[in-house]
């Protein structure tokens, strides 16, 4: 059994009779296993990012923009069409960190699609 909370219960009965087997939590009751996660793991697993057309991006996608933007702070316009290689996601208002010819800038996915 396991004591007080240190361990998950079981995501398929309920139950809190799960033990660690390597990588793994394994539930005694009705032998279910599921895999260990960090609480970073557990943050990517869990962020979501679709782009204009609902496509879901991963990191090191690439993708292009679907619109004109304007770069705040400076004169620098993004325009349409610019393929965008390797981007990473990140929680926040602005999901996509990349590179582009404007430098390293945070992107709205709603202004991208997956190439």
């Amino acid at each position: 059994m396991n004591s007080s909370n240190s361990l998950p219960k079981c995501s398929a009965c309920q139950e809190d009779m799960t033990y660690p087997d390597g990588q793994n939590y394994v539930c005694a009751q009705c032998g279910h296993e599921w895999p260990m996660l960090t609480s970073e793991k557990e943050d990517e697993v869990s962020l979501i990012v679709k782009d204009a057309h609902g496509n879901l991006l991963a990191d090191g996608d690439t993708v292009t923009l679907i619109k004109d933007l304007k770069v705040k702070g400076s004169s620098t316009t993004l325009k349409v069409g610019s393929k965008i290689k390797g981007i990473r996601l990140v929680s926040g208002d602005h999901e996509v960190d990349c590179k582009t010819e404007a430098g390293n800038i945070l992107l709205k996915a709603c202004f991208l699609k997956k190439a």
